[in-house]
């Protein structure tokens, strides 16, 4: 059953070094908090997996947390590229970064083979890509019953998956709204779980239509942390700030800036600092 921990406990207990990890979240409810928290706990040796790695994804590769990376694109969204990133593919700062590329489709189908505890997943898919070419973990596998030629790639299973979400109640179940992503999958594939969120309440509000309940059972432990998720958005609750995303181009693109800013805003800062991105977002909104 999930337990109610401070986010301190939480990294502390479920990540360690050399562990793959996942944080997820599609555009929306992404982790920041619980990322920042990696950092300050000075968490190395990293195997990071996510489907659209963007700048939370910058931050731990440039402090050195990452040896390697799985995903399906990268960049700053609406913007341009990872500069943390294509230093450490490109020049190996601030250490080499091992990476491995995969489409969308195949990021969310290894997911949910993982999820269903199975060794690989199949999709039709990379039919005329170039992408199995320099990835030897894109095969082929032949349907027993039809002789149809398929892609398969391995499951993902993550030693842990860290998401943000909505709320949860005090027995742990977490209710997600929105855009959902891979949220459930990730979570289900992994050994340990982390679910910040912006509200501990005593019973979940009806689901909406467009929503996911995780058990509690599925969950490891779940950590109250307003605004958790900014600069992205959380729906319901506050916007992504665009601005930031802009200004992060800048940020990054220097590696002393980049380092000033970690320290400033994630080694001598605190999970609580989030919660005042989110007031004055909601404000905003």
């Amino acid at each position: 059953m999930a337990r109610i921990l401070s986010l301190a406990e939480a990294v502390a207990e479920n990540v360690k070094d050399g562990d793959t990890v996942a944080m997820e979240g599609f555009t929306h409810l992404i982790p920041y908090a619980a990322g920042h928290e990696v950092i300050r706990q000075g968490r190395k040796d990293l195997f990071l997996v996510r489907m659209t790695p963007d700048i939370l994804y910058d931050q731990l590769i440039g402090v050195g947390a990452a040896r390697g990376m799985k995903f399906s694109w990268g960049g700053n969204p609406g913007v341009g590229s990872l500069h943390r990133f294509s230093d450490a593919v490109e020049n190996q700062w601030p250490r080499p970064l091992d990476i491995e590329e995969h489409s969308h489709a195949a990021m969310a189908n290894a997911y949910e083979a993982g999820a269903a505890n199975l060794p690989f997943a199949m999709l039709r898919g990379y039919i005329g890509a170039d992408l199995p070419k320099v990835n030897p973990n894109i095969r082929q596998v032949t349907c027993p019953f039809t002789g149809e030629v398929l892609a398969a790639v391995p499951a993902i299973r993550p030693d842990v998956t860290i998401i943000h979400a909505q709320r949860a109640d005090r027995k742990g179940n977490v209710l997600l709204e929105g855009i959902v992503g891979v949220q459930k999958e990730a979570v289900l594939a992994a050994k340990r779980s982390i679910v910040t969120v912006e509200e501990i309440v005593d019973e979940l509000d009806p689901p909406s239509p467009n929503s996911v309940v995780l058990p509690t059972w599925a969950v490891t432990a779940v950590v109250h942390v307003p605004g958790g998720a900014f600069p992205s958005y959380a729906h319901g609750y506050y916007p992504r700030s665009n601005a930031f995303y802009i200004a992060w181009d800048e940020i990054a693109r220097d590696r002393e800036a980049f380092t000033a800013w970690i320290k400033e805003n994630v080694l001598d800062a605190r999970p609580e600092d989030f919660a005042r991105h989110a007031v004055k977002s909601a404000k905003a909104a």
